[in-house]
């Protein structure tokens, strides 16, 4: 095992006044820098500065076309809302459609337990029942279908 402390090493700092010797130094240096970069990139500054009504123009321009279609064409847009609209209608006319469908059966049911009259005639056509003296005719049932001669269809 090893059992050895370690140190850091220790750093010597510079005092302020050697920062600010070795500022003042390089300050020209920094400053002729500064002015060659600030050279090059002004005109773009100032072209920038001449397009700022345009720029933001056309910044508003494209927010409102794309507010337009993310109304229109979003998730929960206009196409979306009309095609559920429809939907909707088609869903409401079912409704209708299957009350009135269920009120019919409500009445034939009632109508069958309490009207003499549609009872028989539901006894005669299902059961076929007749009164004394009446005959009952009875067409008969298609037949079905031959299977094809040929076998083809066996193959």
């Amino acid at each position: 095992m090893d059992f050895r402390v370690v140190f850091p090493k220790i750093r010597v700092r510079s005092t302020t006044t050697v920062k600010l010797q070795l500022l003042a130094r390089h300050a020209e240096h920094v400053e002729a820098r500064t002015n060659r970069i600030w050279r090059r990139i002004e005109p773009f500054f100032r072209q920038l500065f001449r397009l700022r009504t345009r720029l933001a123009t056309v910044g508003v321009a494209l927010v409102a076309v794309w507010l337009f279609v993310h109304v229109v064409f979003g998730a929960n847009g206009m196409v979306v809302y009309r095609s559920k609209r429809a939907e909707y209608q088609r869903l409401e006319r079912e409704i209708d459609q299957l009350k009135n469908e269920n009120e019919d059966g409500s009445r034939q049911v009632n109508q069958l337990k309490t009207d003499p009259r549609r009872i028989e005639r539901e006894a005669r056509e299902q059961f076929h029942y007749a009164r004394p003296g009446e005959l009952i005719y009875v067409a008969p049932e298609a037949p079905a279908a031959a299977p094809p001669k040929n076998r083809s269809v066996a193959k």
